[in-house]
């Protein structure tokens, strides 16, 4: 039982870690302003880890380098505590290889959950509170991904499925990078 409510926590804790720190390579890749407050939060977060980082990888013009770094550091502490956690030792040479793979894929699926639920609360909030405060931020972050997909779809009016047709193909990316993920971990 104990262990469990371990597994639980560590996964809730290096999740949301993770996704702040995804969060901050996107709000650099797309231009938020730094002073927006729930950039700040994000950014009070991880500066912790990211900003050693910033001191031996600089970032790119468009890709925040330290900010991914860190997210991989992250996703590969997460998966060997929980290699250690389910089988009480830590993984073997080939499974250190392998945990390295599975980081990146642990942080692409990171990725596609922020996309999943950032557009989910943008589409509710569209229905319920367009004028809500975080709606522009909601609307930096994911018009570069809805805009494409409303150019292929037809018109309906004043019906907009762009971010159901989002919501699905993150949900079955998320789907195949579990699979992935486990079957490259041996589980």
């Amino acid at each position: 039982m104990f262990s469990d409510v371990l597994y639980f926590v560590l996964n809730v804790l290096f999740s949301l870690f993770g996704i702040a720190l995804i969060v901050r390579a996107w709000m650099y890749a797309i231009r938020l302003h730094p002073f927006n407050p729930y950039s700040q939060a994000v950014l009070r977060v991880t500066n912790w880890l990211v900003t050693p980082i910033r001191n031996l990888i600089k970032p790119s013009n468009r890709i925040d380098w330290p900010s991914v770094v860190a997210c991989w550091l992250t996703a590969l502490v997460y998966l060997l505590l929980m290699w250690l956690l389910l089988t009480g030792r830590l993984p073997s040479a080939e499974g250190m290889v392998r945990s390295l793979i599975a980081a990146v894929i642990t942080m692409a699926k990171w990725a596609f959950n922020v996309l999943l639920w950032v557009t989910l609360i943008q589409a509710v909030l569209s229905w319920v509170n367009p004028m809500a405060p975080v709606m522009p931020l909601l609307n930096t972050l994911t018009a570069p991904l809805l805009d494409p997909i409303r150019r292929m779809l037809p018109n309906l009016g004043g019906l907009d499925l762009s971010p159901l047709v989002l919501l699905l193909v993150a949900q079955v990316a998320i789907m195949m990078l579990q699979r992935l993920s486990f079957s490259l971990l041996g589980v």
